[in-house]
């Protein structure tokens, strides 16, 4: 990696951007870093400066779900995006990586992982788990028109998830720190977009589009 490289860390978390910063700044010569703690930020830096690479948490404030990297190819088209979360893989890498994301990995994951994820990038790769990697293999088309559950947001797909494993609307809220009155309206929202009137209908959709292998609906 002789030639200078612009990374943009975003996240809202001090910490988090300070260490990956000083992780690649150890790791790798020639890198400047520039620091983002909402998503307006990013755009603006977007806007101001060109970057070879975006780490972006998911949930960073003002953001904007998988919407996101489109925003952010719309204004640097060739920049390369590594979704670093906290999330679960399962849940939300085949969907940002769907939206055009280049790599996810996990908060969880050792110095050593994010520097290997950092030398794909920078070297025009992709990067993600092998699990992701199969579940790319398996469905390389991915459209999303033929899936259902393409429909749902991330919080709704965590709901639906949960409906799923036979959690009620109170328990739901505890979990997720919602009140039961918002719980109840994502439920109605998630039978509507799937055309379903039961937790019978949804466990059937799951069973047919679940691409990322809903395990528990096999028990």
């Amino acid at each position: 990696m002789g030639s200078h490289l612009n990374i943009l860390i975003a996240d809202d978390h001090s910490v988090v951007r300070q260490g990956a910063s000083m992780i690649l700044k150890q790791a790798f010569e020639n890198i400047s870093v520039t620091h983002a703690d909402i998503f307006s930020k990013v755009l603006y830096h977007l806007k101001e400066q060109e970057f070879n690479l975006v780490v972006l948490d998911i949930a960073i404030p003002e953001g904007a779900g998988e919407k996101m990297v489109r925003m952010i190819r719309d204004i640097q088209p060739d920049v390369k995006i590594l979704i670093f979360s906290a999330y679960e893989e399962e849940l939300y890498a085949l969907r940002y990586l769907k939206a055009g994301a280049d790599g996810y990995l996990n908060k969880l994951s050792s110095e050593d992982e994010f520097k290997d994820a950092f030398s794909a990038m920078m070297s025009d790769k992709e990067y993600f788990s092998d699990e992701i990697r199969l579940k790319l293999a398996e469905f390389p088309k991915m459209k999303s028109s033929d899936n259902p559950l393409d429909a749902l947001s991330n919080r709704e797909l965590e709901i639906a998830r949960l409906l799923v494993n036979g959690d009620g609307n109170l328990e739901i809220g505890n979990k997720l720190k919602l009140r039961n009155s918002t719980v109840s309206t994502y439920k109605t929202r998630i039978f509507d977009k799937l055309s379903v009137s039961s937790v019978v209908g949804l466990i059937n959709v799951f069973k047919v589009y679940d691409f990322s292998g809903f395990n528990s609906l096999e028990n």
